[in-house]
C-alpha cells in the first residue's frame, strides 16, 4: 500500500501557522538526500507528484516524471514508509526528481501500524510548512516508524510524536509551564490549556477540558505510564489539533478511532 491508496487530499498549512520567519532558499540541484514519501498523486498520464519529507530540506513537492510507466525504475521505489535517498533539481516551486534509491533497514508497517503511519504522514502534511528544514523532527519520524513496526503501544507512540510536531510547528510551547507566571504546574491541580495563550489554572466553575498538572508534566517528560495521563493527553491533543486545524478533519484518525487505537 502506498499513499495513493488512501486518496488523501493534499493539505496546506493553515494560515495561522504561516508565521515562521523565512524559508530556506531552494538549491538548483540536490544529491542523495535522506527522505520519505508522505503522499503522492497522479500528474498527467505517466507521472506523479510526490510530497516528500527530507531531512535537510523539510517538506517539498517533486515531479516524478514517468513514474507510472510499467517499466519505470521509480515505480517500485517511491513507496511510503521506506527510507530513500532522493536527488532532484530545478528552481521552481515544483522541482524534478532525478534519482531515487531504496535504503532499506526498516521493518515494514503492517495492519494497524500501517494506518498509524498514514496518520503520521497526514498530520505532517497539515502542520509543516514547505521548505522548512526540521532535521530533529525527521529523526523523530524515523524513530516513530520503527516503534510502530516493533509493535510498541500505539497510543503512547502517537502522543509523543503529536506533541513534538506541534512544538516544531510553533503552535505550542512547554505545556507544563503556566504562561502567566512562568512557574511549573502543580501535579494535583487542575489546569486548562488554551490553544492560543497556553496553560493556566482552571477556574472553579469553568466548563470544558481540564487536565491534571501531573498529566502536563508527564507529557513534557514523555512519560505515559499513568493511565490517567494517557486518557487526558489523548483528549488534550484532540482539542489542540481541532483548534489549530480549524476543525479540518484528519481522515486517518477517524479510521483509527473506529479501531479504538487513537
Amino acid at each position: 500500500m502506498n499513499a495513493v491508496d488512501l486518496h488523501l487530499p493534499v493539505p496546506e498549512v493553515h494560515p495561522s501557522q504561516a508565521t515562521l520567519a523565512h524559508r530556506q532558499p531552494r538549491p538548483f540541484r540536490v544529491q542523495a538526500q535522506p527522505a520519505f514519501v508522505l503522499h503522492s498523486y497522479p500528474y498527467k498520464e505517466t507521472s506523479l507528484i510526490i510530497d516528500v519529507f527530507s531531512r535537510q530540506y523539510g517538506r517539498i513537492s517533486l515531479l516524478a516524471k514517468g513514474a507510472k510507466r510499467p517499466h519505470s525504475q521509480l515505480r517500485g521505489v517511491l513507496q511510503t514508509f521506506q527510507p530513500l535517498t532522493l536527488s532532484w533539481s530545478g528552481k521552481s516551486e515544483l522541482q524534478t526528481l532525478t534519482a531515487a534509491e531504496w535504503v532499506g533497514g526498516m521493518r515494514p508497517l503492517e495492519k494497524n501500524a500501517l494506518l498509524c503511519g498514514f496518520y503520521l504522514n497526514e498530520i505532517i502534511l497539515k502542520f509543516l510548512q514547505r521548505d522548512e528544514p526540521e532535521p530533529l523532527l525527521f529523526d523523530d519520524y524515523v524513530a516513530t516508524l520503527n516503534q510502530l513496526a516493533h509493535t510498541e503501544p500505539v497510543p503512547i507512540v502517537l502522543r509523543k510524536f503529536e506533541l513534538k510536531l506541534l512544538k516544531m510547528a510553533g503552535v505550542i510551547n512547554d505545556l507544563s509551564i503556566c504562561t502567566q507566571h512562568r512557574n511549573q504546574v502543580v501535579p494535583g491541580t487542575l489546569y486548562v490549556v488554551d490553544p492560543e495563550s497556553g496553560t493556566r489554572p482552571a477556574r472553579d466553575a469553568e466548563s470544558g477540558l481540564k487536565v491534571h498538572g501531573k498529566t502536563l508534566i508527564d507529557m513534557q517528560n514523555a512519560d505515559y505510564s499513568d493511565a490517567i495521563t494517557q486518557t487526558q493527553s489523548k483528549l488534550l491533543m484532540r482539542a489542540l489539533f481541532a483548534h489549530h486545524l480549524n476543525g479540518s478533519p484528519i481522515h486517518t484518525r477517524q479510521i483509527l478511532v473506529d479501531l479504538q487505537n487513537l
